[in-house]
């Protein structure tokens, strides 16, 4: 498959998969959790509180892994493995355009200045289960 097809193909896993884990480190360890993740193109978004061990690691260390796209079903469940560099992002614009109302349970509103946003810029990512072919790595 072309750089293309195989963009085209990762596009699609993060389009249809909303939730996955970020791995950051913590005392020379990985640390991993659960988070939303919204893409636009191939840098994704996840929104978090200031006050979190995660923004304290990226401010440490801004190198991050995800893991996006893995459904349950077994072999065949194509996924994504995505290596990038994270930034705290605080701009209002931002965080207006990835507000959901159900941050109210963590956020006052967009406003809220300990609500901010992870962005993660892709440096790798490989595409993954996705019959014989994969794993591949998109040219980025």
């Amino acid at each position: 498959m072309n750089n293309q097809e195989l963009k085209d193909k990762v596009l699609q896993v993060l389009e249809n998969n909303k939730v996955g884990t970020l791995a950051s480190v913590k005392n020379n360890r990985p640390h991993s959790r659960y988070m939303t993740f919204f893409n636009e193109e191939l840098t994704l978004y996840t929104p978090t509180s200031k006050d979190t061990h995660k923004a304290e690691e990226i401010d440490e260390n801004p190198y991050v892994h995800i893991l996006i796209g893995y459904e349950g079903e077994g072999f065949g469940d194509a996924y994504l493995e995505i290596e990038g560099k994270a930034e705290i992002k605080e701009d209002e614009s931002l965080k207006k355009q990835h507000w959901n109302d159900y941050m109210e349970n963590w956020f006052q509103g967009p406003e809220d200045p300990n609500y901010i946003i992870l962005k993660i810029t892709p440096e790798q990512i490989r595409l993954m289960n996705k019959g014989d072919t994969t794993p591949q790595t998109l040219e980025l």
